[in-house]
């Protein structure tokens, strides 16, 4: 089916793909028991190990497969297919070892040790930074989980939301405010019987990623495990990626999208009510619907690819492509709503039912108006770039 793709552009390309829709399609047969009972895929990720999909994005050098921005995006949204939660969870994964393949911040030591658990063991990394009080990290707020030095390292307490791959992680990194300073830090944290996971992930949609809350209870990191210390800037030491990484994001939901608008095609194709003398898929409504949800799929799809590619073609200019970045990210996402909203008008009062993928798809989706980057910020930056240009003219007349 994959040649009929045209974001697929070669023999490699394809195997990828091929992947992760075999994977897809062991996650579908999951997906709505998950869904129902809130419950973290474990199975799905001993396939995502088995598989080798866990070290997708690690360095060669250390035994990944080193695939690009534009290959991350092209699985992650295969995966998508299947199941929606486990798709973004592992995409969390996926994208920062790409993210940390890129800019090198870490210690040499402790990121080669990373890695070759990665591609050896199949471990995944995260990182938790969201806190009641302050919110998504985005919006810039200090955490409020403190480190205090020790002999030999940090004291770290604190309490991390939006956990995403809590109940599989043996390690994830957390930011912490430094205590009775301004400063912030970063630290790799194993879990220990001072890490305690708070089962509060209880939600609409996404219900399977596990991003619960994650309590530190006096947990103790060595010095040779601290990412970012006190007076360190931020990615100081690396180029900036321009967060390309986070397209993991809007791949999964147009994934989402995608599930539905092959659900709905089957079902226009074959349902045929008595009131009819064909299939619903013969009515002009229902054929304009079918093409709207097409168009917007093409369009989305479109943009997520050439941005992606863009990245890999030209690391120069990869900070300036944020706000494209963050518009195929929000143009996805509104996309997916759409297509997915449209899905249900065609299959009709049905899709409601559980029974069905359609509510679940339906639910998932909403789930990316709150993933980074935020809509208003990402508009906020075109904004501000047009204006920077045009003042950028008129100066030079």
């Amino acid at each position: 089916m994959f040649h009929n793709d045209p974001f697929v552009r070669s023999p490699r390309e394809a195997r990828i793909a091929e992947r992760a829709e075999r994977l897809s399609r062991l996650f579908a047969g999951r997906a709505a028991e998950h869904d129902r009972d809130a419950s973290f895929p474990f199975e799905n990720f001993e396939d995502l190990k088995s598989e080798g999909y866990l070290k997708l994005t690690a360095p060669a050098e250390y035994g990944g497969e080193e695939c690009t921005l534009y290959e991350m995006v092209l699985s992650q949204e295969r995966l998508a297919r299947g199941d929606g939660s486990t798709a973004l969870a592992v995409g969390w994964h996926v994208g920062i070892m790409l993210h940390l393949r890129t800019v090198r911040t870490w210690p040499p030591s402790l990121y080669e040790r990373l890695c070759r658990d990665v591609t050896n063991h199949g471990d995944m990394i995260n990182s938790f930074a969201s806190e009641p009080a302050t919110g998504s990290p985005s919006r810039g707020g200090k955490p409020q989980t403190t480190a205090v030095k020790t002999d030999g390292g940090w004291i770290l307490t604190g309490r991390k939301t939006y956990s995403t791959l809590s109940p599989i992680l043996r390690r994830f990194t957390v930011t912490a405010g430094i205590a009775d300073t301004d400063a912030t830090g970063e630290f790799l944290v194993e879990k220990s019987d001072r890490v305690r996971i708070e089962e509060t992930w209880d939600t609409i949609g996404m219900r399977a990623t596990g991003s619960h809350d994650v309590i530190l209870d006096g947990v103790f990191v060595p010095d040779d495990r601290v990412i970012r210390g006190p007076g360190e800037s931020k990615n100081a030491k690396a180029p900036d990626d321009g967060a390309g990484w986070l397209l993991h994001i809007p791949a999964c939901y147009l994934g989402v999208a995608w599930a539905a608008r092959d659900f709905t095609l089957r079902f226009a194709a074959s349902y045929r009510p008595n009131s009819l003398p064909g299939p619903i898929a013969d009515l002009p409504h229902i054929q304009r619907l079918i093409g709207d949800m097409e168009q917007e799929l093409i369009v989305a799809r479109t943009f997520l690819y050439s941005t992606a590619e863009r990245w890999d073609r030209f690391p120069e200019i990869r900070a300036a492509l944020k706000p494209e970045l963050g518009t195929a990210k929000t143009l996805a996402t509104n996309a997916a709503l759409s297509i997915v909203d449209q899905a249900m008008r065609i299959v009709g009062g049905s899709s409601l039912s559980r029974s069905l993928p359609l509510e679940r798809y339906y639910r998932d989706v909403r789930a990316g108006l709150h993933n980074p980057p935020m809509e208003d910020a990402v508009t906020r930056m075109l904004a501000q770039r047009a204006l920077n240009e045009c003042r950028s003219d008129i100066e030079n007349e």
